[in-house]
């Protein structure tokens, strides 16, 4: 989320060609052997693709024949079609590498490559975490894997955890930590205005030359009619999620993953993406969660107890949150070349929150 414009993802023939999934392997081991200590033996096995994610591409393998311990490690880099607009791999590489040693848990970075020639694209690397597993997106976690699963005190235990985190990401001091570059100032003036213009931007972006459905239009009109002065700016996750939580076992949480999207802003908007992020992928009656799953009010009051501060204005963070969801839905349903429009349900959520107006 910038205003300066990232690598576009079209071919250039002056740049090298992008490594196909399947040879990247190869062309990444000599790389890992200069770039580890003890590693001049080293081998990458188990090479997979992360079952889920658009917004980067990214893979997990093991590095084995080292002075050492095998290790599991992380490649991130662009997609060949982005969902995001202004997409910046290192941006959320810095994120996650200045957050190091900081109350939000976040995975160990290696090192970050901008220069193409060694991938075909910029790529980063970092540590993988064992013994940790998510949320099922797909299929939904209300009906399977390990919330569904689990009992009503576990999918508490698990939610609230989210929660949690969530207060510790708005904890952060963005000076202490060296994360003013997340600012928005290039959309405008105060942070709700400048995260309504970013939403147009993207919108639009992400549109092309379709038509934008009327209910999201109208939506990105209301939020200009609607800007406040929150009371507190900090640090928002963008992309805050129980699939983007790392669980342990016992339900603590291992890392929080996935900061393409934050950004510097009123922190209610986390609050907002994680339960319009529920309502979305619910298929029970009317979009309920499942059982155990603590209610708006619950949870709203658990993050005032945990932070000691006011919420900011949900109402305009839940029309943003529906209206950020809907960029990459619509960028989705061109790239699938699907018949029904993916971003029909961010116009559904933005009905339900402003019924009535």
């Amino acid at each position: 989320m910038t205003a300066e414009s990232a690598p576009r993802q079209d071919a250039d023939p002056t740049q090298p060609a992008r490594i196909a999934p399947e040879d990247l392997p190869i062309a990444l081991e000599p790389i890992i052997r200069r770039r580890l200590a003890g590693a001049d033996q080293a081998r990458i096995t188990g090479w997979t693709r992360a079952p889920h994610g658009y917004s980067t591409e990214t893979y997990l393998f093991e590095v084995t024949g080292l002075d050492g311990p095998d290790l599991g490690l992380v490649l991130r880099r662009p997609p060949e079609f982005s969902i995001l607009p202004d997409f910046d791999l290192r941006r959320q590489y810095l994120v996650m590498q200045r957050l190091a040693g900081s109350p939000v848990p976040v995975p160990t970075m290696r090192w970050i490559e901008t220069d193409p020639t060694e991938l075909g694209t910029p790529y980063f690397v970092m540590d993988r975490l064992y013994d940790a597993e998510t949320v099922s997106d797909v299929p939904p976690y209300h009906e399977s894997g390990i919330y569904a699963e689990t009992d009503d005190a576990g999918r508490a235990a698990m939610w609230n955890a989210c929660v949690d985190v969530i207060a510790d990401v708005h904890a952060i001091d963005p000076a202490r930590y060296r994360l003013g570059f997340l600012d928005l100032k290039a959309f405008g003036g105060a942070p709700p205005e400048r995260l309504a213009n970013f939403l147009r931007y993207g919108i639009n972006w992400a549109a092309g030359e379709r038509r934008i459905d009327q209910r999201l239009s109208g939506a990105l009109d209301w939020l200009d009619q609607h800007l406040y002065v929150p009371e507190r700016i900090g640090l928002c996750w963008g992309d805050a999620r129980m699939s983007n939580v790392l669980y342990r076992p016992d339900t603590t949480v291992a890392a929080a993953l996935d900061w393409e999207i934050s950004y510097l802003g009123d922190p209610a908007a986390d609050l907002a993406w994680m339960f319009m992020s529920d309502w979305v992928s619910s298929p029970l009656p009317d979009r309920a969660p499942a059982p155990g799953t603590p209610s708006r009010e619950e949870t709203l009051e658990r993050y005032r107890e945990r932070t000691g501060h006011r919420i900011g204005d949900m109402r305009f963070s839940d029309v943003t949150a529906a209206l950020l969801l809907a960029v990459p839905l619509i960028r989705l349903t061109e790239r699938l070349g699907l018949d029904v429009d993916l971003g029909e349900i961010c116009a559904q959520r933005v009905e339900f929150v402003l019924d009535g107006d």
